[in-house]
């Protein structure tokens, strides 16, 4: 059994920090003690330094600087376009389909694609919201085709009508939405569909003219009245007055009343159907005056049989 040394205190040998076995000596933190130990080393030469490792940190130093500086000024898509294109990720080739009424310029000046871009540096997901908010797409799909490729498939709105307010003329779908304003006569054999709140409920009107084809195709304009009913314009000129409720059911009256008689073939303006017991029939001013000439001569006619008798 080792004895302790003769002069020197027990409590102070039992700490092992030193700080009572050495009074009056500073002793470091032990949290900088490796730091300094390894500084010393450095300087005393016990360690050796590889070579260029300086100019390695020097390096790293200024490409996280210039990283950093680029996340600042927001310039790290310019840069990794710039530099990706430069070994060989240049676009070259986009395909595009499903596009009909966009045209393939559109798409591309959408996407702001020129000779620089990278398809690195495509931003597939950015690059569908892009497209969608094209007036005649409702949904896209990019596809980057590595190393110089880019593939776009568009899904385009279909137009159901032409909508008339006051002097514009606006494309709509089959929902009424406007897609965007008319332009030469590719769509001029749309139904059209006139007045205000015409292009909200052009669908119901559609719906309720669905079962009536015949009549259907007759129909050269939708004339939206008051925000209320609408008045059908046929191909002959005939108008047709629809009630405000229950469409389906006055259209049911009007075919089975015309079936064998074909009133719409008639010197006629108009046919009323706002009443449930009832249509009614306008004729035209020389129809009309044929008819004051026929029941005037009815009327001499029977007058004179009268005399006669």
């Amino acid at each position: 059994m080792t004895r302790p040394r003769a002069g020197v205190d027990q409590t102070q040998m039992a700490d092992p920090s030193g700080r009572k076995a050495f009074p009056g000596v500073f002793v470091l933190p032990r949290v900088l003690r490796r730091p300094v130990r390894a500084f010393a080393a450095l300087a005393s030469g016990r360690v050796t330094i590889r070579p260029h490792a300086g100019s390695v940190a020097a390096f790293a130093f200024l490409a996280a600087t210039g990283l950093y500086g680029m996340r600042l000024g927001d310039h790290t898509a310019f840069v990794t376009q710039a530099l990706t294109t430069g070994v060989g990720f240049a676009l070259e080739d986009v395909q595009v389909s499903g596009n009909v009424e966009t045209s393939d310029i559109d798409i591309l000046q959408q996407l702001g694609l020129d000779g620089s871009t990278s398809v690195v540096a495509i931003d597939a997901h950015a690059a569908r919201a892009q497209l969608i908010e094209l007036p005649w797409v409702s949904d896209a799909h990019v596809e980057k085709i590595y190393p110089r490729g880019l593939r776009v498939h568009l899904v385009e709105r279909k137009a159901a009508g032409i909508w008339q307010h006051g002097d514009a003329l606006s494309l709509i779908d089959a929902r009424g939405d406007v897609i965007a304003p008319l332009a030469g006569a590719r769509h001029a054999d749309l139904p059209l569909y006139v007045g205000l709140g015409a292009d909200r409920h052009s669908d119901e009107l559609e719906a309720r003219l669905l079962f009536h084809p015949d009549l259907r195709a007759r129909v050269k304009a939708a004339i939206r009245i008051a925000n209320r009913r609408w008045d059908l314009r046929l191909d002959n000129g005939v108008t047709v007055s629809l009630p405000e409720e229950n469409v389906g059911d006055a259209l049911k009256r009007f075919m089975a009343f015309d079936a064998g008689r074909e009133v719409l073939e008639r010197d006629i303006t108009a046919v009323d159907l706002r009443l449930d017991d009832r249509i009614t029939l306008r004729l035209s001013e020389a129809a009309l005056e044929r008819r004051k000439a026929a029941l005037e001569a009815r009327a001499k006619a029977i007058k004179a049989a009268e005399k006669n008798t």
